[in-house]
């Protein structure tokens, strides 16, 4: 999966808004960029900015950003409501997918050693980031702010991780990478705000006050110091409060979710509804404010699957499906996926071959032009076989009196359906390494330096493109052993698809292997062509192998 990072970006600048489109057509201006929101504030002269690319982009796009601000921001100058201590003073990072914050915590200390030393902004990294247990609070790092660093910034305690340590007029930039915050509100079927709140109370890590007896008008519990002491609520890192929205005519509970990873959306709207009901109400429906990773969506579906004793193997849309429905995501508006899910935002509808029809895909394939050719047909038609595993796994997991085994037969579905994705990308991949060598051909070639140049692109771009099939080869035989379970211990009357599984993963296999091969002849580093062509030809052995025992027991089946 491509790695996505996101990039939140909070400037000291909420009134001019010449100056922030100077800094947001910086961002912008980086190729591969996705532009999602900019929100100015009046009042706290500070405006919000959200931004996804892959890593490298982000951390490009992040520092020109930066970089704009701190020559068009002066600090000495600025006042605004919000705590600040820079023209950037803040810019976290969230992993989004295909990354981990593990990952995106080396990029976060890329950005930041690049900012302090090419701009010498003192730079220090909070949250996951954080160099030390006393940087992880954004609010400690940024006390005193602004006006007080210059102070603050000589105790050795405060030595910045990247940068000088002295504060000019761009302040200072606390850099970092946290988990994704989801903003969500659960709809209920009252117009009590104090409901709503109890609600609330019930869910928040805060919970509420704790008192003697009655909870809303007891006497309150104190501890030794004399202070009120609280009862926790149920969810780790949520924030909530109820409120009454005259739009729509009801209360909700609004929450913000600081770690998805404890607390998934489906956690919180289920919590939320169990306190609901013991309350005498119901949860209607529920709404995302704003934008959230497609793996929230896609696991609250495969959860909601599950409590109906049902396949999670399904399609991406069919679980999208189901958590919207599950949650009533669409109960106040449309729930639009393109314009919810961070993923679905940012691709690029038909321009990829998996976004044709099946006759578009066959016209352009029978065409005169060079790709897709048997590469991506290859990767295709291994797609098709780990479709009718998934389905064989589907189907056997419904299946009258086999409920007790429904588990077993899911997680072969959500291989298949992983299986599936992966061979689909590989269809477009093929063809990009195509082009790509095509690109490296015609290259300048007038000087020494340009031809060697030149014929090192060619090898890399002939490596790459000997390595796609054979990344074909290695996922397509992976579906050979979904194929066999299901041949095995499926729906009998289903063993046939198993069987044309199998035989899709063989012609897969193969018809990926005569890429392999036909692209390895021009390889001229020895050590390489020799491992790519000893490694395909192991994974065609035992396909072979593996194939034949599965249609020895297909027809053993039908016989």
């Amino acid at each position: 999966m491509q790695p996505i990072i996101e990039c939140v970006p909070n400037f000291s600048e909420g009134r001019d808004l010449k100056i922030i489109k100077e800094i947001t057509d910086a961002i912008s201006s980086v190729e591969g960029i996705n532009l999602l929101d900019v929100d100015p504030g009046k009042a706290t002269n500070r405006t919000v900015v959200t931004f996804v690319g892959a890593p490298d982009d982000v951390v490009e796009a992040a520092f020109l950003g930066i970089q704009k601000a701190a020559e068009l921001i002066d600090m000495t100058k600025h006042r605004g409501e919000h705590p600040r201590m820079g023209a950037t003073d803040v810019c976290p990072m969230i992993p989004i997918s295909g990354i981990s914050i593990e990952e995106t915590v080396a990029y976060a200390k890329k950005l930041g050693e690049k900012v302090g030393k090419d701009l010498k902004i003192p730079v220090y990294l909070y949250e996951a980031a954080a160099t030390s247990p006393d940087r992880t609070n954004l609010a400690v790092i940024r006390a005193g702010e602004y006006e007080g660093f210059s102070q603050k910034i000589k105790d050795k305690k405060w030595k910045p991780d990247f940068g000088p340590d002295q504060i000019g007029t761009a302040g200072a930039t606390v850099i970092g990478v946290r988990d994704f915050l989801i903003a969500y509100n659960i709809n209920l079927n009252t117009t009590s705000v104090r409901r709503a709140n109890s609600v609330a109370f019930d869910i928040r890590e805060k919970g509420r006050i704790a008192r003697k007896g009655n909870p809303i008008t007891g006497e309150i519990i104190k501890n030794k110091n004399g202070q009120p002491t609280r009862t926790p609520g149920k969810l780790k890192g949520v924030k909530a409060i109820g409120w009454y929205i005259d739009e729509y005519g009801i209360a909700q509970v609004s929450m913000n979710i600081t770690d998805i990873q404890t607390v998934p959306l489906h956690i919180a709207f289920e919590e939320s509804q169990k306190s609901a009901i013991r309350r005498g109400m119901i949860v209607s429906g529920s709404e995302l404010v704003g934008m959230v990773p497609l793996k929230v969506l896609t696991d609250a579906g495969k959860y909601f699957l599950h409590k109906q004793k049902r396949s999670s193997g399904v399609a991406e849309k069919e679980l999208i499906h189901i958590a919207v429905k599950s949650m009533g995501l669409d109960d106040l508006t449309p729930f639009d996926p393109d314009k919810k899910i961070i993923e679905y935002s940012l691709r690029k509808k038909g321009s990829q071959l998996v976004d044709m029809d099946l006759v578009e895909f066959a016209d352009l394939t029978s065409s005169e032009a060079p790709a897709p050719g048997g590469g991506s047909i290859s990767a295709y038609v291994g797609a098709l076989g780990a479709s009718l595993g998934a389905m064989v796994a589907n189907l056997s997991a419904g299946k009258r009196g086999w409920d007790h085994r429904f588990k077993y037969f899911s997680d072969y579905a959500e291989q298949g359906q992983r299986l599936k994705k992966e061979l689909l990308h590989l269809v477009d991949e093929d063809t990009q390494a195509f082009n790509r060598i095509i690109a490296a051909f015609r290259l300048p070639k007038s000087t020494d330096e340009e031809k060697k140049q030149r014929s090192q692109a060619i090898q890399e771009a002939t490596i790459y493109a000997t390595q796609i099939p054979l990344k074909t080869m290695k996922v397509a035989f992976e579906s050979i052993h979904l194929a066999k379970a299901m041949a095995k211990n499926g729906n009998p009357n289903s063993v046939t698809d198993a069987g044309v599984g199998a035989l899709c993963a063989k012609t897969a296999v193969h018809g990926a292997w005569l890429n392999v091969k036909i692209n390895a002849k021009d390889i001229k580093d020895e050590k390489i062509k020799q491992d790519i062509l000893a490694q395909a030809e192991v994974i065609a052995k035992k396909t072979d192998t593996a194939v034949a025992g599965i249609l020895r027991t297909v027809n053993r089946i039908i016989a």
